[in-house]
């Protein structure tokens, strides 16, 4: 089972100013900051997947890379621009999610793949529609006629997808640099699903991702992968587009899933109301420290003379300066970080985050960070438990990363 990590240009700078809060002025960010894989040891993950929305813009507007990154991307190829150690793999997709909105996909099979040979991937999704929406017993005349047109138009474009590889394949001298074609799978039903593989494999794909099962609960998930399993025919295996559930992974792969991609383990370190710090046995709450100077919710309140802002900056320091105390002396009394981080959000008025603030009481405890045997965990220590600008946080989500991929290492997936 291969985890894919999606990426979004989120990278950390190794020589960050924690004390400061600041980056040193020499800093290059395409220079001198790192992915994940290359932040921690081992990776924590077996690939990449990369949008061509993320890097090329779609109808949303502009993507994540500048003009510069991409015109790097194309001109160095995926493996150098990202620095991928060997084997990691490289996975292009469309980004579906960035048109879902639309009748039609805004690319051509042709852009899609001068996109993924370019880049030099290893393998590419063809262009599908996403379909939001789950009848499990429903005929296609008994559906939204949207979801079937979005279904036929998935599976028409993979079967051109396909016979485009086939030709550009056929003229790359080297196999080296063959992309391996995957066929997007839609539907809204065990009996839909098991239909576009059906279609897909007689196209000749050997490969198949399945998309638009993000809001589905896992049985209805395992119902799909059921009902697929039934059809599938020797030597094709599945990629679970979005899809984690950890819990699950050993049913996924009795139905021959050999992949899949998530930002979620990542995203709960500064998404999740709760859950953002993770170990092998529970999660906890990151402890906020709001900065004066860069939360905008606390520069509104600043400007507006709700809270005094000498006020904020010496709540803010009291906050910090204790938690590093705290960190030092393992006899430091858990109460006085407490109060100061109680008294910091009495200060800012928001009294739902107020309420959260008993719960930093386990984290602080606890002292999660101590056991934990990651690089960012034994070098920041204490800042990797504080909810507070994008280098921690990042931080904070390549760990958990570490510890999805340490479980995935310890499930029975053979």
């Amino acid at each position: 089972m291969k985890f894919y990590f999606p990426d979004s240009q989120d990278q950390i700078y190794p020589r960050y100013d924690f004390i400061n809060d600041e980056y040193p002025d020499e800093r290059h960010r395409q220079r001198d900051d790192l992915y994940a894989h290359q932040a921690v040891k081992p990776a924590p993950y077996d690939g990449i997947l990369v949008s061509k929305a993320i890097v090329d813009g779609s109808v949303k507007g502009a993507g994540k890379y500048s003009a510069p990154q991409r015109d790097r991307l194309y001109r160095d190829g995926v493996r150098t621009f990202f620095g991928l150690p060997d084997p990691m793999e490289s996975l292009g997709d469309c980004g579906s999610f960035n048109y879902i909105n639309e009748e039609i996909p805004p690319y051509r099979v042709e852009d899609v793949l001068h996109y993924y040979t370019e880049c030099r991937f290893n393998s590419g999704i063809s262009i599908d529609h996403v379909i939001f929406g789950y009848r499990p017993d429903a005929l296609d005349a008994d559906v939204d006629p949207a979801w079937v047109k979005r279904r036929d138009i998935t599976l028409d474009l993979a079967a051109k997808f396909i016979k485009a590889t086939k030709s550009h394949n056929r003229l790359v001298a080297d196999k080296k640099q063959h992309l391996e074609p995957v066929g997007a799978a839609q539907g809204w039903s065990p009996a839909s699903y098991a239909d576009s593989v059906v279609q897909l494999q007689k196209m000749g794909y050997k490969r198949i991702a399945l998309g638009g099962m993000v809001p589905l609960k896992t049985p209805e998930i395992l119902a799909c992968l059921e009902g697929i399993s039934e059809v599938r025919k020797s030597g094709v295996g599945f990629h679970l587009l979005g899809i984690t559930r950890i819990d699950s992974m050993e049913r996924f792969v009795k139905y021959h899933v050999t992949s899949f991609d998530s930002t979620s383990a990542f995203r709960q370190a500064f998404m999740d109301e709760r859950n953002n710090y993770h170990t092998a046995d529970r999660s906890y709450r990151a402890i906020r420290v709001p900065q004066v100077d860069g939360n905008p919710t606390l520069k509104k309140l600043i400007l507006a003379g709700v809270v005094s802002q000498s006020a904020a900056i010496k709540a803010e320091r009291e906050c910090l300066k204790l938690l590093r105390q705290y960190e030092a002396d393992e006899d430091f009394d858990v109460t006085e970080v407490m109060d100061a981080l109680r008294a910091y959000q009495s200060l800012i008025g928001d009294a739902k985050k107020l309420k959260k603030v008993d719960d930093y009481r386990d984290t602080l405890v606890d002292r999660p960070w101590k056991h934990c045997r990651c690089e960012l965990c034994k070098k920041h220590k204490i800042d990797m438990v504080i909810f507070r600008g994008t280098e921690r946080n990042k931080r904070r989500g390549f760990h958990n990363m570490t510890v999805l991929e340490a479980k995935m290492r310890k499930l029975p997936l053979t």
